[in-house]
């Protein structure tokens, strides 16, 4: 009977364990919406700013990419075909793209914070700082990582959907180019963005305005 006995008090116990977590998970969704319905109410032309400068930076790197992949092959840096390239030329290659994307967009993004911290968030009342950072305004590190290896996962299926429609299937991975690799892994990435990112836009942005029109 002790053993029996042993096992439902584990048992009982377990559940309770789960319990307590979901009822922690669920008062920090509904914590996490207070206090960005609250700084939405306050900050709301920050946010905009916010996303905007998010979405020129991300296209800022994508232009560079597409620059950076011409004028290597252009000058020589590296070779056109696949069948041509060494660990020497991708190590090379990278680094290169590195140096133009800090230059180009890292500084500039890095002083924009910086501008951003001493202009705006330092002249924020004490305590309403106190109470974002406490709150986690800005959410906390998370190990998860399976939006991104979805996002991966759909980007490959319209990379090879590209190459398919582009009559590439047989077409030896030797005689392709590194333009046309680059190029359609950024085109099917578009892709994904365009199918899940507009309804994910416009599901935002209506949780924002919704959430704006409720009574604090």
């Amino acid at each position: 009977m002790l053993p029996l006995f042993l096992l439902i008090d584990k048992c009982f116990i377990n559940l309770l364990k789960r319990k307590i977590k979901k009822m922690n998970v669920e008062a920090e969704s509904e914590n996490n919406d207070k206090i960005w319905k609250k700084f939405l109410s306050k900050h709301f032309k920050m946010f905009v700013l916010f996303v905007v400068s998010a979405i020129l930076a991300f296209m800022g790197i994508i232009y560079i990419l597409l620059w950076f992949v011409e004028e290597a092959q252009l000058t020589g840096l590296i070779p056109e075909t696949l069948n041509l390239w060494t660990m020497g030329y991708l190590v090379t290659f990278l680094l290169h793209l590195i140096f133009w994307i800090v230059i180009l967009i890292g500084i500039p993004v890095i002083i924009a914070i910086a501008a951003v911290y001493f202009l705006w968030w330092k002249k924020l009342p004490d305590d309403e700082r106190q109470e974002y950072n406490n709150r986690h305004l800005f959410g906390k590190r998370s190990n998860r990582s399976d939006a991104g290896g979805v996002f991966s996962f759909f980007i490959n299926i319209g990379f090879i959907i590209k190459v398919n429609l582009d009559g590439n299937w047989n077409e030896p991975f030797a005689d392709w180019t590194f333009d046309y690799l680059v190029y359609s892994y950024i085109t099917a990435s578009i892709w994904v963005l365009l199918i899940f990112g507009i309804p994910i836009a416009i599901g935002g942005t209506w949780w924002i305005f919704h959430e704006m029109k409720k009574k604090p």
